[in-house]
């Protein structure tokens, strides 16, 4: 055996050895059960550490080239014949058009209408060092389940933030999740059947709709406006259909960026009142916030209002911590299910947002992004008008805009950003039905990038 390995290239020892040790396996066709060299005798050889040739023999292993056999070395282990790579189809071709901007291998592209921030806008620092400190301390945290309801340090941050929001939250009313998408979840399956019948906003949240069809609940959509929801088409499909609940985004609405009035939010809670309908309201977006807000769960006296939010936009997807609040008896039923179905959340990714909530590291980070997307959001905007675009409504905050090239279709928009390299997500994706239409989100975030800024300015301008 004679490797090669350069101590003056950037690429680590370790994975040097890895990949010569995978060529000369190919390259001498050695047959399942060869045994390779002991880690003694190649560390020696190579002049190399033998925790070096563990690792690499390690990795080998891991990939399916080596067996390891306790007490007698690594072999050559029996290739079984790959897959055939299945055919990337092409970025506008894709089956459902709002999964695309979480497919892998295609980084190159900028994800302008995507739902979360750069990741150089995350606080890398701050995350990194209570998942250290997390690690550090009590053991059950990185091994035990956590209770039905969440942890109740969590609980205790999450209470005292409500309040903050004026919503009346015990902790035994708050149960943590998944994510807002388990917490949709959860109350889909709990309080809902097949053939009900439910409100949704249109456009709206893609997932919901997916999760509402997928349960099998029939849809009516309520136009969303500048204000909020069309209270005219609200109160008519009340006065004609029995509808279970109506979900809604009240602050920076996802897509449009729009944000609930208050005499909006009244005349919802009295009809809310008048037809015993339950309201679901995501407040997802809760932390972005900058001035005053209004929420259906602050003027809510009656806990027909169920909230949710979650950390994932503004601290973390990869955590996927979030919670609800709802009156106890249902906080019980729905803790009942989360257990039957996953046995409860992460009780370590629960304690490092607990942790940051604590030590005030979320709180300071969350204030610098509320400054960052102002400045994007208002550089955006004077922007588009500046291009051409026509923007929905103008958001006083958030991330998002809701935005259209007059006299341009999606496809012709499409073609345009890949040839820029930017990436889409159409309007399509947001309506109840999938209904193509001109309308597009925007994730101010992004809008600043080079690529982002040659189209917006060429997809402004007429054809």
């Amino acid at each position: 055996m004679n490797l090669h390995l350069d101590r003056l290239s950037p690429t680590p020892l370790v994975q040097q050895l890895t990949d010569q040790l995978q060529a000369w396996i190919e390259h001498q066709r050695l047959r399942p059960g060869a045994r390779l060299p002991s880690i003694r005798t190649l560390a020696k050889t190579h002049a190399v550490s033998p925790s070096c040739v563990i690792e690499a023999y390690d990795r080998l292993v891991a990939s399916g080239w080596l067996d390891a056999r306790h007490g007698t070395g690594f072999f050559v282990a029996e290739r079984k014949p790959a897959l055939p790579d299945a055919e990337q189809e092409a970025w506008g071709e894709a089956v459902d058009g709002s999964w695309r901007q979480f497919r892998e291998g295609f980084d190159e592209l900028l994800k302008l209408g995507c739902g979360w921030l750069p990741n150089a806008w995350r606080a890398t620092d701050e995350l990194a060092l209570a998942v250290r400190q997390v690690s550090r301390g009590n053991p059950a945290d990185l091994f035990d389940y956590a209770p039905p309801l969440g942890l109740a340090s969590l609980r205790q941050q999450l209470h005292k933030r409500l309040e903050r929001l004026d919503i009346p939250a015990g902790p035994e009313r708050i149960l943590t999740t998944h994510g807002a998408s388990h917490a949709l979840d959860l109350l889909v399956r709990t309080l809902l059947r097949p053939g009900d019948t439910v409100l949704v906003e249109n456009p709206g949240y893609y997932n919901l709709f997916n999760l509402l069809r997928a349960h099998q609940v029939h849809m009516l959509p309520v136009p969303r406006t500048a204000n909020g929801p069309d209270l005219h088409a609200l109160e008519r499909l009340l006065a004609e259909h029995r509808p279970r609940c109506l979900f809604i985004n009240s602050l920076y609405h996802n897509p449009t960026g729009t944000s609930l009035t208050p005499k909006v939010a009244y005349r919802l809670l009295e009809l809310a009142r008048e037809h015993d309908l339950r309201i679901i309201e995501d407040d997802i977006y809760a932390d972005f916030q900058e001035g005053p807000a209004t929420r259906l769960a602050t003027l809510d006296s009656e806990q027909r209002v169920i909230y949710l939010a979650s950390f994932s936009k503004t601290l973390s997807s990869a955590l996927r911590v979030g919670y609800l609040v709802a009156d106890a008896p249902l906080t019980a039923r729905l803790a009942e299910l989360k257990m039957v179905s996953s046995i409860g959340t992460s009780r370590f990714a629960e304690q490092v947002v607990g942790q940051m909530l604590a030590n005030g590291s979320y709180r300071k980070s969350v204030q610098r992004l509320r400054v960052r997307l102002a400045q994007h959001m208002a550089k955006l905007l004077g922007q588009l008008e500046g291009f051409g675009w026509e923007v929905f409504c103008e958001p006083y905050g958030g991330m998002f805009v809701w935005v259209r090239a007059p006299g341009r279709d999606f496809a012709s928009l499409e073609r345009l950003a890949l040839a820029h390299g930017v990436l889409l997500t159409p309007g399509s994706a947001f309506d109840y039905q999938g209904a193509a239409n001109e309308w597009l989100r925007i994730n101010v975030a992004y809008a600043q990038d080079v690529r982002a800024q040659a189209f917006l300015r060429e997809g402004g301008s007429p054809q």
